[in-house]
């Protein structure tokens, strides 16, 4: 088993052993043990739902800060377009671009404008190639690992273009060495809604290289960035279009096509759903699948700061706003040309964290040895064992790492079953103490013949003993 870089991270000393996470994780990735959440490292996907629904804070996404920036001598920003709206609709996207140059960058480059060149690639790859159907995006970099380990099958269903980030990343280094820079001096920061994103730069898919340099969340600069967007004004030239910038929002990959069949699903667990149908062979009139891990899509990430749903407006409110009127075709066909339509290796490997055994015959026989403890187990997943469902935990039996009686109801029933063994036992005496009752109770009821053979019996009438 080889070894994962997980951007979500457990605070041990404030996890209560709630078991909300465990319910939500959508890989079951996460187990409590001991009165402590833990999370399997080859099932996490970095999705955050845990960080949502933790009611103690105990889930925390590590991510780089923005003293990171002083390793590099020329620093760029690269926006998701998801923090466009995460500010009110108050704040024109130039402006937020503007801003990000006060937390201390150099320069900014528009992730919204390497989506655009992106959906042009996507449309150029679907027009050339007509099979699998559905085609399925890989800018979710959580659903991407969901595939890995759900749905190992569909991994060629993945379409092997690069997402806007790492494209952006890649645009930006060359611009910056254009101007003179070396590029060992350039440092290109991502500034994230989810934490996938960040595990998708720290540990990139094998044989995929990963151009950005440090990762920052929008929650961990968004005070920092507000109190800059309320002091100082100026704007800065805005590359990309409305196309662009709907990226951040779910339906914006979909509605970037102008051509084929297109569907958007958002939520992971609704994701789920739909990648289960096209398990099936379902689903096979789409072209295009868009699928995003949150709700609402990039701006409903864990570690944005806005409502997800109001967010989802602005961002639709600004994109309108800037309209399509900085699209130069010419310029985007050269650049899709210069790098290669922004394909890279479709080479994704499945992770099967879900094997029993790497031997075939044995996982056979664990398996049906599973089956057997689950049909024993009562099926109402209440995770009151530390695993999310009764087939979790007879996964977890069957691989060594629980026992049956971490089921409270099993428990009980063994209880129950032990105290009746033990009160059978106790109505049990020697037999040599038993054959003493019983001559002692011949004895009694001899006597009481007896009693009843000498009694003085009076006729009745007669006052005169018979």
């Amino acid at each position: 088993m080889g070894s994962y870089f997980h951007s979500v991270r457990l605070d041990a000393e404030k996890c209560k052993g709630c078991t909300n996470c465990i319910r939500r994780c959508p890989t079951e990735a996460i187990r409590v043990r001991e009165g402590r959440a833990q999370i399997i490292e080859e099932r996490c996907i970095d999705c955050g739902e845990c960080i949502r629904v933790c009611p103690n804070q105990a889930k925390i996404a590590v991510s780089d800060s923005l003293e990171k920036l002083e390793q590099f001598q020329h620093t760029i920003a690269l926006p998701a377009p998801a923090l466009y709206g995460q500010f009110k609709g108050k704040h024109s996207v130039g402006r937020i671009d503007a801003a990000l140059l006060s937390l201390g960058f150099d320069d900014v480059f528009q992730v919204a404008y390497a989506a655009d060149l992106v959906s042009e690639a996507t449309e150029e790859y679907m027009a050339r190639v007509k099979e699998p159907r559905p085609l399925i995006s890989q800018a979710c970099p959580a659903v991407v690992s969901l595939i890995q380990v759900r749905f190992p099958l569909l991994l060629s269903h993945l379409i092997p273009i690069d997402s806007p980030m790492n494209a952006a990343a890649r645009m930006a280094k060359d611009e910056a060495t254009a101007k003179g820079y070396r590029l060992e001096d350039v440092g290109v920061f991502f500034i994230t809604p989810c934490p996938a994103k960040i595990t998708a730069v720290r540990q990139p898919q094998k044989h995929f290289v990963s151009y950005v340099d440090g990762v920052l969340s929008i929650r961990d600069i968004y005070g920092d960035l507000r109190q800059n967007l309320e002091r100082e004004e100026g704007e800065l030239p805005v590359r990309a279009t409305a196309t662009g910038i709907n990226w951040g929002r779910a339906g914006g990959e979909a509605r970037a096509l102008t051509r084929g069949t297109t569907l958007s699903v958002d939520g992971i667990h609704n994701v789920i759903s739909v990648l289960e149908e096209v398990e099936m062979g379902h689903l096979t009139e789409i072209d295009y699948l868009e699928c995003q891990a949150c709700i609402g899509g990039c701006v409903g990430g864990a570690l944005t700061f806005a409502n997800p749903h109001l967010a989802r407006m602005y961002l639709q409110n600004l994109a309108s706003a800037v309209g399509m009127e900085g699209r130069d075709l010419r310029s985007g066909k050269r650049l899709l040309h210069r790098y290669d339509g922004f394909q890279i290796g479709n080479e994704i490997m499945p992770r099967r964290p879900f094997s029993l055994d790497q031997d075939v015959a044995r996982a056979i026989t664990k398996l049906e040895m599973l089956e057997k403890t689950l049909e024993a187990l009562p099926g109402l997943d209440c995770g009151s064992c530390g695993a999310p469902t009764c087939r979790a935990l007879a996964e977890d039996i069957v691989r060594g790492l629980s026992s049956e009686t971490d089921c409270v109801f099993r428990l009980r029933e063994r209880v129950s079953k032990l105290a009746r063994e033990v009160m059978e036992l106790a109505s049990l005496v020697p037999p040599a103490m038993s054959v003493t009752r019983e001559v002692k109770s011949k004895e009694e009821e001899e006597a009481k013949d007896e009693a009843d053979h000498h009694h003085p019996i009076f006729e009745p009438g007669t006052g005169q003993q018979g």
